[in-house]
């Protein structure tokens, strides 16, 4: 595994203690065959509109770098809101230790909209691919940084083998090089450094060009206002993924029509 230093690698070997302890409560043959089970995924590609830019609204009590962001957030009403003010799918931080997050949040999203929902983790192994679908997530991310070519592609592959679709989220060239040989439909952009956690929308734009017209781009992370989406739409983004202004804003709904340019009534 080829994680950068600092918070990435505190968050991955938490990722991979949880796993453990998960996987002797429950052993991937069994999560792997409930998953195989579970409704049809709903197309997260296809809400995300290529063409016309749209929102991925993210589900999201804390980060890292900040603490709580909204210790009381209700997952479904969050959702509902999001699908209100015109989101085209919605992300849930599932990860618990520093954002959070549940599978919980994730079921109750997926359950109060008709929106794809996209499970957002640090996903290392196949036993977190088979949980997210069992879940009812309709997408995953995949990080470049943290995963080998193989394991990236293995992982996608499996995504798809279950119906659902991955993102897969890149911060650099090297990363989009992996993306690209993996055979990713969906590449996410990443405008924070995994390192210390600084934003930079310049990273969208600066990577936007390597990819080329059949992938659905999305950009990721510091897009808080409607002339962030302008600049992104104009340098060719398909979607953004928008949280912490979000979750923070008193009425999700307005903000995500402020954000798209559509007056309210």
């Amino acid at each position: 595994m080829n994680a950068v230093k600092g918070m990435l690698d505190r968050i991955v070997s938490s990722t991979l203690e949880e796993l453990d302890r998960r996987r002797e409560k429950v052993p991937t043959s069994q999560v792997a065959a409930a998953a195989c089970k579970a409704e049809p995924a709903r197309d997260f590609v296809a809400s995300l509109r290529p063409g016309t830019i749209s929102i991925i609204a993210e589900v999201k009590r804390a980060s890292p770098s900040k603490g709580w962001l909204n210790r009381s957030l209700d997952a479904a009403a969050q959702a509902r809101s999001y699908a209100r003010g015109g989101a085209a799918a919605i992300s849930v931080l599932t990860e618990p230790v520093f954002f959070h997050g549940s599978f919980a949040d994730l079921e109750a999203a997926k359950g109060a909209t008709e929106l794809p929902v996209l499970c957002k983790d640090f996903i290392v192994d196949p036993y977190q691919v088979f949980e997210a679908r069992l879940h009812g997530a309709d997408a995953v991310l995949l990080i470049a940084a943290i995963l080998s070519d193989g394991a990236l592609r293995t992982l996608r592959e499996l995504a798809r083998g279950l119906g659902m679709q991955a993102l897969v989220e890149v911060h650099d060239e090297r990363d989009m090089e992996k993306a690209l040989a993996s055979g990713a439909r969906v590449v996410g952009i990443n405008n924070r450094n995994l390192s210390d956690f600084t934003v930079d929308l310049n990273t969208t734009l600066r990577l936007r060009p390597l990819l080329p017209p059949s992938v659905v781009v999305v950009s990721e992370s510091g897009i808080s206002s409607r002339s962030d989406i302008v600049m992104l739409e104009r340098a060719g983004v398909h979607a953004v993924l928008v949280g912490e202004s979000l979750v923070t804003a008193a009425d999700p709904a307005a903000k995500i029509r402020e954000l798209l340019g559509v007056a309210d009534d």
